[in-house]
């Protein structure tokens, strides 16, 4: 594995013992790592968010591109009651 660049950061107290610590008891074999791990983690979350909120803009533009007529604010009211009615039966009977 080719070596990276050397740089310097400041970490907030309680995160520098956290680091040390996790290294300390054996979780990682160094603070590069423990590093390498975390900005890993923070690229795969970013990723899933952008994913999750490429899904929640289709879906909304299915909404917004659904050709049957929009509900009433009583439909609306009627089907949320049917639902958490049905919700309430479900977890009774659990």
């Amino acid at each position: 594995m080719p070596m990276g660049e050397t740089i310097s950061i400041t970490l907030a107290p309680d995160t520098l013992r956290a680091v040390r610590e996790s290294v300390e008891a054996g979780e990682y074999a160094s603070v590069d790592a423990l590093l390498d791990e975390a900005v890993h983690a923070l690229q795969r979350q970013r990723r899933e968010d952008a994913e999750r909120l490429d899904d929640i803009r289709a879906r909304i533009r299915r909404s917004l591109d659904d050709p049957r007529p929009d509900l009433s604010i009583e439909e609306v009211q009627e089907d949320l009651d049917r639902m958490f009615a049905e919700a309430w039966h479900d977890t009774r009977r659990a």
